[in-house]
């Protein structure tokens, strides 16, 4: 079963295959400073190199919407080129331009701001169990959960794939962190219910 399938029950570590492997530091730092002189054509092999990454964290909130998709990955990369002499070279590059691209998810989402209703928090056991999407796809998954409200899409995604805490998520989207828990559950209720609804 697809690792992401199971951290929709239990949030477990999460780490892509690129933030596995990372380029030699002297390659990386060389790159880096080709960018900062201007160079195009470093510019572009950085792009060429980290994009694919960057795109998949963006459909992940915007699966079915590729004009975002393409607008968020283009606002991404325009902070990323401005803010690269920021790179301090402590920590892995992919996790530094990871966090710009999440940044700019959920500015976009900001822009696009959603009236949102919320209720009191109610703890609710609406995990769902393994058994239950065996037979999705990853992709399958992703379908789904891109049918969720905005808000309950964007706080499941930063908690399950982008293993963000309560109070990252919650200062993140300027939301109280009952909020957060809220969005959270309701989140794993609706999709229960698709899944429920795909399997019968």
């Amino acid at each position: 079963m697809n690792s992401a399938l199971s951290k929709t029950i239990q949030v477990n570590n999460h780490f892509s295959a690129s933030e596995k492997r990372s380029s030699a530091p002297d390659e990386l730092s060389m790159l880096i400073n080709d960018c900062l002189g201007q160079s195009r054509s470093a510019q572009k092999k950085l792009y060429d190199r980290y994009s694919p990454e960057a795109y998949g964290i963006v459909k992940k909130f915007v699966f079915n919407n590729e004009p975002a998709a393409k607008e968020i990955l283009n606002d991404a990369f325009f902070k990323i080129f401005r803010d690269l002499g920021q790179y301090s070279f402590q920590g892995s590059f992919e996790g530094w331009m990871r966090r710009i691209v999440v940044h700019t998810v959920t500015d976009y989402f900001r822009r696009n701001e959603r009236n949102v209703l919320i209720k009191e928090v109610e703890e609710d056991d609406a995990y769902i169990e393994s058994d239950q999407v065996e037979g999705l796809s990853h992709k399958e998954l992703l379908k789904i959960i891109d049918t969720l409200p905005d808000a309950q899409k964007e706080v499941f995604n930063l908690f399950v794939f982008e293993n963000y805490s309560h109070k990252e998520i919650a200062k993140l989207l300027d939301i109280k962190q009952n909020n957060c828990r809220w969005h959270l559950n309701d989140a794993r209720r609706r999709l229960k219910e698709k899944i429920n609804q795909i399997l019968k």
